[in-house]
Parts: structure tokens; C-alpha cells; sequence
């Protein structure tokens, strides 16, 4: 079998999403009874594909039975001996954190093991469910840094910086009777979005040339050994690396051939629904004293390590990044942050932002603790699931996760 396309005439089609920049599809319907966790994963996973985790991570279901119904629901940053107390009494069946508790492979369960495995074997012999959105949540629109910014303040937020090798280019080859069928089914599977658009696909109408061998039973009735020429069109969408597998399914379904004839390229200078980090600006520029006291107003952090200029150098451009940010501070400074807000940072990762001619800070670089940055993720995954989940009771945990405590000589 070959195939020649001829190209004869092109068009491009775009539909207007409605919803801003940089969200989460909070848009769609609310799910009118109670959902099992295959419901609620397929929601979560919609939003934060877990195709889009960095690879040293473990997201998804833990544990529970996909099938299962939930009435109610738990969110918190970390799972814990005191979240799984409070799931018990309060009768949820299910906790959605945003760490994975099953980091790591485990040699086993069993009672008096490590606090991993023991917590496991514990909150599976209580019945509860664990779901876990970690790094797929932090690279997702509307995610934890998203909302890190909200919690400080800015305005015009947007991604501090895009996934490496995130887009794909599929082009599939369809009778022209089909090509909108095809293209549906490929956009309902989440192809085709840039920016604030989605669906959006690009045509051009030629003539596909094919010989079907022996044994094959092409959509055309064409004879065997008999070279056919059908009228075709090229279709070609954009689609994230990790939805690509469900796209091209789709558009098996969908299309009449017993053999798809596609293609994959990847796709350079192009902005994936996927990034790193969060940056924005201040209503106003305040200085970087007053600045400091709103993040740790905001996060409620007893205290700040930071490296900066003079405390009354003006602060408006700020990036952000909940947990352990330190690897971006280039990226930040690149974007002209006046001060950048994260967590983990090592003592020598502070002179990143310091001048090597005289020592000065090009921007403030705050440490404002891991907890701390990422804890708004616990009511962010709730008023998502809630919204979607209206029949359902979502709750976010009373038990702070932080094994962490500080100690303030006089205090």
C-alpha cells in the first residue's frame, strides 16, 4: 500500500472556549448523583492529566476500588495518621491529597513497618480511599501555583515557564464526509486547544491514493491489487503529549478505515495547557518589607528566609512556585521578578540572585516554607470537587499535615 496526497483547497477551524486563560475547566456540568472515584478520578485527571507528572512521581488512585460510590470526601496536602482519624470519623470514603503517600515502591505492608507502609496498610484496612494530584496539579491551569498567586494577591497571572516537549502535531487522512466526526471525536479527547480556544483543527481537501492487498476490506469496496483514488481530507490538530493516546483512540473510533493512515510530529515555539510555576504582578508596587509581611500574612508563615535587596526596594513583578521551586529561580529572574516566592531552597542556591560584581540581590528570593506555599492546594481541590461534585460532601482536613515545627530563641 502508498498513499500521495493532492492538495486542492485548505481551511482552519477554531472554537471559542469562553473561559479565561490559565483555569481549570471548572465549566463543566456538575455531576447530577453521586460519583464513584472513577468518576471523580476522570474529573481530576481532566484537568491535571497524570500523563503530565514528572516522571519520578506517583500520582493517581492508591487506594480503593475505582467503583466505588462517595458521599463524601476529604481533601488535605499530605495523608496522615491524624487526616485518616478525621476521615474515619467523619465517615469519607475517599482523600484526595496533593503528595502522594505511595511515593516509592514498597517492599510491604504490615503493621510496625516504616510509617509509609504501615499508614498504607492502615487507611486500606479503614476503607478509605487515597487519590493523589502532585506534579500534574502543579503543571495544570487554574493549579497549586495558580493558586498560590491568588493567595498573595497578584493579577495578571500567568505560567512562569512551559513544559519542555510537551505538544504534538497529529494529521490523520479522512473521506471528506467523515472529517467532522473525526475532528469531534478528536476535540472531545482533548485535542486542539490554544490559548483560549479549543476544538481547533486545520483541513485541507487532496486525493489519497491506495492499493488494497489481500485480505483487506477497504471502506471503498475497492478490488485487491486495485489502485484507488479517493477524494481525502488532511486533518491536523495540536495535542498534548500526554493526552495523545486517548486522542489517537478517539479518532480510530471515529474513523471508517480498517487502517488509519497519521502521523506525529513534535511541535516546537508552541504554548502547551501545561507549565511550571506562576507569575504575576501586584495591584501596586509596595516595598519589599511590605511585601514580606503580606506573604507571611498570607501564608500564615511565622517566619521567612529570604535573599534580597534593601527592604525598601519596590516590589511588583513576582513569581511564584508552591513546594520545592528553588530549580526555576532562573527562569524567574529572566522574567524580571522583582521577588520570587517558594520553598526548599539550599543555603547555596540563595546566591543565584546576587551579583557576582558586587554581591547585591537582582531580586528577593523567599524561602516561605514547603507547607506553606502549598496548603491553599487542600481548599483548591475541594471548591473543585465540590463544584463538580455537588452531591457529594467535600470537606477540607482540620489536621495540619507539617510534620515541621520552628523553634525562636525568646519566643
Amino acid at each position: 500500500m502508498y498513499r500521495v496526497l493532492r492538495v486542492v483547497n485548505v481551511r482552519f477551524h477554531q472554537f471559542e472556549t469562553g473561559r479565561p486563560e490559565n483555569t481549570p475547566p471548572h465549566s463543566q456540568l456538575p455531576h447530577p448523583t453521586m460519583p464513584s472515584i472513577s468518576d471523580i478520578a476522570g474529573a481530576l485527571e481532566a484537568w491535571a492529566p497524570t500523563g503530565s507528572a514528572q516522571d519520578y512521581d506517583n500520582v493517581g488512585l492508591q487506594i480503593g476500588d475505582p467503583a466505588r460510590a462517595v458521599d463524601r470526601g476529604l481533601t488535605a496536602l499530605d495523608m496522615t495518621p491524624g487526616v485518616l482519624e478525621e476521615a474515619k470519623e467523619t465517615n469519607a470514603q475517599l482523600v484526595v491529597t496533593h503528595h502522594p503517600l505511595l511515593f516509592r515502591p514498597l517492599d510491604r505492608l504490615t503493621a510496625g513497618g516504616d510509617f509509609v507502609s504501615e499508614l498504607a496498610l492502615r487507611t486500606a484496612e479503614a476503607g478509605v480511599a487515597l487519590y493523589a494530584a502532585h506534579t500534574n496539579l502543579d503543571a495544570a491551569p487554574g493549579g497549586v501555583s495558580f493558586a498560590l498567586a491568588e493567595q498573595l494577591g497578584l493579577d495578571d497571572v500567568g505560567f512562569l515557564g512551559q513544559m519542555d516537549d510537551a505538544l504534538r502535531k497529529l494529521v490523520v487522512f479522512v473521506p471528506q464526509q467523515h472529517a467532522r466526526p473525526v475532528h469531534r471525536a478528536m476535540a472531545d479527547a482533548g485535542a486542539g486547544h490554544i490559548g483560549d480556544y479549543e476544538a481547533c483543527a486545520f483541513e485541507s481537501d487532496g486525493t489519497g491514493f491506495f492499493r488494497p492487498g489481500e485480505g483487506a476490506d477497504p471502506f471503498t469496496d475497492t478490488p485487491a491489487g486495485t489502485l484507488e483514488a479517493a477524494d481525502e481530507v488532511r486533518l491536523e490538530v495540536q495535542v498534548e503529549r500526554w493526552r495523545l493516546a486517548d486522542v489517537r483512540a478517539a479518532m480510530t473510533e471515529a474513523h471508517p478505515y480498517e487502517e488509519v493512515a497519521h502521523d506525529v510530529y513534535p511541535v516546537e515555539g508552541a504554548t502547551a495547557q501545561a507549565g511550571l510555576g506562576a507569575l504575576g504582578r501586584l495591584p501596586e508596587p509596595e516595598p519589599l518589607s511590605s511585601f514580606l509581611e503580606r506573604t507571611a500574612d498570607a501564608l500564615g508563615a511565622g517566619s521567612l528566609r529570604y535573599a534580597g535587596p534593601d527592604e525598601d526596594a519596590p516590589v511588583e513583578r513576582v513569581a511564584v512556585c508552591g513546594g520545592a521551586g528553588s530549580d526555576f529561580v532562573g527562569q524567574a529572574l529572566a522574567a524580571g521578578a522583582d521577588a520570587y516566592v517558594t520553598a526548599d531552597v539550599t543555603y547555596h542556591e540563595f546566591f543565584e540572585v546576587l551579583r557576582a560584581e558586587d554581591g547585591a540581590a537582582r531580586m528577593a528570593f523567599v524561602d516561605a516554607g514547603h507547607y506553606e506555599t502549598e496548603a491553599i492546594t487542600e481548599r483548591l481541590l475541594r471548591d473543585v470537587l465540590a463544584e463538580r461534585f455537588p452531591a457529594a460532601d467535600w470537606r477540607v482536613t482540620e489536621t495540619r499535615t507539617s510534620p515541621m515545627q520552628t523553634f525562636a530563641r525568646g519566643a
